[in-house]
């Protein structure tokens, strides 16, 4: 299947733990919807600096052209404060409402506490259903302690979410690109 898929990685922070989380979810997902593995990263902690200027600099512009023209988008952040980070809300704010209609998002949050295990599904989802975006399965979530067994957990997790990618992929309206 040669569709796009595209890592958003939503960490103020170069090298976090939720860009090596985030790049494994890609890579499990990948390899369960045939790709050899995710096309492309965004990460931006590398465009945060120009995020908010009055003329968006070409690293945002390439950024958000990645992310738009992704077939599979794989949405990652830490969970500060509840929710997901500033810095991922600013960026797709950038993303105009309906934008990713052609793309199947799937969400994923680091976090601290299980006590904010809902926060993929009442802020993350809701925003990027806003967006347009296909979110055809429940999100997912990491908590810090379990990122020593990341590897296996989100091995499992796209055992379970790469049919419904894969349908989603291939449904009428994604194929109309």
């Amino acid at each position: 299947m040669a569709k796009s898929l595209v890592t958003l990685v939503g960490n103020p922070r170069a090298g976090s733990r939720t860009h090596q989380v985030a790049r494994q979810a890609a890579q499990a997902i990948a390899d369960r919807i045939g790709h050899t593995a995710a096309d492309e990263i965004v990460d931006l902690s590398a465009v945060a600096p120009h995020l908010l200027a009055a003329t968006p600099a070409a690293a945002v512009e390439v950024s958000l052209d990645l992310v738009r023209g992704a077939d599979v988008l794989v949405v990652a952040s830490p969970t500060y404060k509840g929710t997901y980070t500033g810095l991922l809300k600013a960026f797709l704010d950038l993303v105009p409402t309906g934008a990713l209609a052609s793309t199947v998002a799937l969400p994923l949050l680091v976090m601290g506490d299980a006590k904010h295990a809902l926060a993929v599904e009442v802020h993350l989802r809701p925003l990027l259903l806003e967006l347009g975006a296909q979110v055809p399965t429940p999100g997912a979530f990491l908590l810090e302690s379990q990122l020593p067994q990341a590897e296996e957990l989100l091995g499992a997790w796209a055992d379970r979410v790469a049919p419904q990618v894969t349908s989603a992929l291939t449904s009428e309206t994604l194929t109309s690109r």
